[in-house]
């Protein structure tokens, strides 16, 4: 049966799932919602806090494990998840970006570059399945980290970016370990990325600092998306050329848009807001359940990312005239999604900790 979700990846679109668990493997629901166009997978430190804390699903291979690090039994534990989605998404899908399923690095090493360098080739050969994306954090001290294990040949999702110098800059990255990769005989169509440019977090930051001014009300719900046009636009312009035709000819891939946080925080905004208005070719949309079962539901789909890109640039020039600083609120939510990341880990070791298997 047609879904909506297939109408996505028609207009050249990977619509991907911002949630696993092993109840959502197990139960046959990850399989439904794949047979239902979900082409892709992440995983996040949050919601394997909710299920690895609550119902009897890791259980038997807790008490497996011969291991009392609290990290070492969620790597044993998310790691079987993580194998199994990635052998039921494996070829599913055309588009290079369709079947991957991401896990992410330790966020607490978000600001030490060879700790997350590290920590990648540990997932990487962890869960050894080639459509595993490796999730490291957009951050300055990230940015060698992504370009040193996209040259040694470990396909990478780039997480937490804001803004578009932060988006610029892990296109770059990403581009220098091709080269490297391509230069010491590796195959470039076996090495992969995305970036991952945060969405409705960005209006939350905004609108936030709108109300402090009041006046500017026409402005509310208008950063996020023009933000995320206007990271397309880039996109499209990194992307082409001689050097990277040259690249592409060898097998490479371009590091295709990943819109995330696509869950509407604000109420007052229709709840597919953030995938609607974000549909076009070469891109990634990645939803929480609630969000994909609500576009199922009432999803509109239309080529809406290159409409009005002038109209997004003004949004921009419009924030800078009543003095609302793009980098600050950009770099404000990095740093918090950072701490946020961070945060969320620790609370799941320590729910692991505070939850041994069930006897």
């Amino acid at each position: 049966m047609r879904t909506a979700l297939h109408g996505l990846a028609e207009r050249g679109q990977s619509p991907w799932m911002d949630q696993l668990s092993r109840d959502l493997l197990r139960g046959g629901d990850l399989a439904g919602l794949v047979e239902a166009g979900v082409l892709g997978v992440t995983s996040n430190p949050t919601i394997f806090q909710d299920a690895m804390s609550s119902g009897d699903a890791y259980d038997a291979q807790k008490r497996e494990l011969d291991e009392d690090d609290p990290k070492e039994v969620f790597l044993a534990l998310a790691a079987e998840d993580i194998r199994n989605a990635c052998d039921l998404l494996a070829g599913k899908g055309t588009a290079p970006q369709d079947g991957w399923v991401s896990m992410e690095v330790d966020p607490n090493f978000a600001y030490d570059t060879q700790a997350t360098l590290d920590e990648a080739r540990r997932l990487h050969s962890l869960i050894d399945r080639p459509n595993l994306f490796v999730k490291i954090p957009g951050t300055p001290e990230g940015m060698p980290a992504i370009e040193e294990s996209i040259a040694r040949g470990i396909p990478v999702n780039v997480t937490l970016l804001f803004s578009l110098d932060r988006h610029r800059a892990a296109a770059e990255a990403y581009l220098r370990g091709l080269r490297r990769f391509r230069a010491d005989g590796g195959d470039l169509s076996k090495v992969a990325s995305v970036a991952s440019y945060f969405v409705s977090r960005v209006d939350t930051e905004a609108d936030k600092r709108l109300d402090a001014m009041r006046g500017h009300e026409v402005l509310k719900g208008k950063l996020a998306i023009a933000n995320a046009k206007l990271a397309y636009q880039q996109y499209l312009e990194i992307f082409s050329g001689k050097e990277w035709d040259e690249l592409a000819r060898a097998g490479a891939t371009p590091q295709w848009c990943l819109w995330a946080s696509t869950s509407t925080k604000n109420p007052a905004y229709r709840d597919t807001r953030y995938v609607e208005e974000l549909i076009g070719p070469e891109t990634v949309t990645t939803m929480p359940r609630k969000t994909i079962e609500a576009f199922l539901d009432h999803g509109r789909i239309a080529d809406t990312l290159t409409r009005d890109v002038e109209g997004a640039r003004r949004v921009l020039d419009r924030f800078a005239e009543i003095r609302i600083s793009y980098r600050d609120v950009t770099e404000t939510l990095e740093r918090e999604g950072v701490r946020k990341f961070a945060d969320s880990y620790q609370q799941l070791l320590d729910s692991l900790t505070a939850h041994p298997a069930r006897r």
